[in-house]
């Protein structure tokens, strides 16, 4: 196991790794102990109790938040004619068809999301081991195989992120960086954590939403309250105000 330097570990001691944190709480933590120069990603991590080898308990859809991750998304469109026009257009960073996947093939990965038409997925369908596991393939369910790729790409850039259970039942996904404010950061997360709640499988059993990290980057984990599920803006709000009182 890598040893972390005595900075993260000062860092971690501010943490108590026993308590769950109410949303606001662990959002100005995460803030608070922010320790690297850049401007670092926030995470959230949510462990749910799914069942992912089975297929009725398989957890995917996309969302769009709020208020954007903080970075410039970039976007490869596979696409041809007038829809290669619309998506360059539309602001897509990289657009093609077999030269496109020939570059992949050939080691390109600097995009973010790719979005094909439908007529380009048997070529974008042998890219697939290498698309697949960075989570960057186009899928249909997820609207990034679709014939209007302009507004594709606009939500895509406009911070609509994808979002799926990994091998091990967990939800991966950034909600911005820590030079966002508490507000912007909450708004984030409430619409993460009321996306995966209206997305749960009807087939799921038992305790559904088990544990939910947030953490920066370089900094430690902290643990929120899985409970805390519905009106999080308008709860933290009346909670800051009451500790202002």
């Amino acid at each position: 196991m890598a040893k972390h330097g005595k900075t993260y570990n000062e860092t971690k001691a501010q943490v108590d790794r026993e308590r769950e944190y109410a949303p606001a709480e662990a959002i100005a933590l995460v803030k608070s102990l922010k320790r690297a120069k850049f401007d670092e990603s926030v995470e959230i991590h949510v462990r749910t109790g799914l069942n992912v080898r089975h297929a009725d308990e398989q957890l995917r859809g996309t969302i769009a938040l709020p208020n954007g991750l903080g970075k410039d998304v970039k976007i490869a469109v596979f696409a041809r004619g007038p829809k290669a026009d619309e998506a360059t257009a539309a602001g897509a960073d990289v657009v093609g068809a077999e030269d496109l996947a020939k570059r992949i093939e050939e080691g390109f990965m600097d995009f973010d999301v790719a979005i094909a038409t439908p007529d380009m997925m048997p070529i974008v369908g042998r890219l697939g081991r290498i698309l697949g596991p960075s989570g960057k393939m186009p899928n249909p369910k997820v609207g990034t195989v679709t014939m209007d790729v302009a507004k594709a790409v606009e939500e895509s850039k406009s911070g609509k992120v994808e979002y799926r259970t990994d091998r091990t039942a967990i939800v991966h996904l950034n909600i911005g960086k820590t030079s966002f404010d508490e507000r912007q950061l909450l708004e984030n997360y409430a619409a993460v954590i009321e996306e995966l709640v209206r997305a749960k499988p009807s087939a799921a059993k038992g305790r559904y939403l088990r544990t939910v990290t947030i953490a920066s980057t370089m900094g430690p984990g902290i643990k929120v309250d899985p409970s805390r599920t519905r009106d999080i803006l308008g709860l933290e709000s009346g909670e800051s105000a009451a500790a202002a009182a």
